[in-house]
């Protein structure tokens, strides 16, 4: 058996994390655009991306290493 067979799939791992951070950053925007309205870009960002890495940090990545790693 290769080494390769008990590591992880990154680019199903990396798949998995784009399923999930498409719908979030897309949901953060519409969210935060009609809050923001005319702030420019780089404030809108410092808000949305803490709210982004924190859910990635604490509930997707956990999620998929734990509930969906039969998918990796």
């Amino acid at each position: 058996m290769s080494a390769n067979a008990s590591q992880p799939s990154r680019i199903r791992f990396a798949l998995l994390i784009f399923l999930f951070v498409y719908p979030l950053v897309t949901i953060g925007l519409l969210i935060l655009m009609p809050l923001t309205q005319g702030w420019p870009l780089p404030l809108r960002t410092l808000i949305l991306v803490p709210v982004i890495v924190a859910s990635m940090v604490w509930g997707v990545i956990p999620l998929i290493q734990t509930r969906l790693r039969h998918l990796l």
